[in-house]
């Protein structure tokens, strides 16, 4: 199926469904994961599902996810992240889960966390999770989507005291 196929309805009930955002910038070579609390907490609860199956260790294993489909997370022999995945060993997936949870719980509304120093610091991309509002609508960044210009929230990025803080600050030495 192609995306015309479904209606922007459809697209905004599944990026609602997720809870957060996603996108993937091969200019600044990072995924963006935007959400409330809840919604940071839900790409926390996708990571942990996904490592804490057993049927996904084997290598080049992996699942999609949201309303396009091209978040993947997956298993490889190597914490990694690419303009293609997130990815590596259960064990160090499940460390990027408690690492990332521990942060939304501490964080604030404009605050983001830049995760490569932790999870694959000798990665080609970074993952950057960014703090919104609560009540925030993923569907709402969505360019793809008709009159988003229109439903574009106010970004909790563009004000003062947005801050980034790297993980290693966070979470603790990287994943060996």
């Amino acid at each position: 199926m192609h995306m015309k196929d479904f209606s922007d309805d459809w697209y905004r009930a599944e990026w609602m469904k997720l809870g957060f955002y996603y996108d993937l910038d091969h200019d600044a070579k990072h995924w963006n994961i935007l959400g409330s609390h809840a919604g940071l907490l839900a790409f926390v609860a996708v990571l942990r599902e996904y490592a804490s199956a057993a049927e996904n260790d084997w290598v080049s294993c992996h699942s999609n996810h949201g309303p396009h489909d091209y978040l993947e997370i997956g298993t490889w022999d190597s914490a990694v992240i690419d303009g293609h995945w997130i990815a590596g060993r259960l064990s160090d997936l499940l460390a990027l889960a408690t690492c990332n949870e521990e942060w939304v719980f501490g964080s604030r509304v404009g605050e983001s966390l830049a995760i490569r120093s932790f999870f694959s610091p000798g990665s080609s991309y970074d993952l950057l999770l960014t703090v919104e509002v609560d009540g925030f609508d993923p569907s709402s960044l969505d360019t793809s989507l008709a009159a988003v210009g229109d439903r574009l929230p106010q970004s909790s990025r563009a004000g003062p005291g947005s801050t980034s803080r790297d993980a290693t600050r966070v979470c603790g030495d990287r994943l060996s």
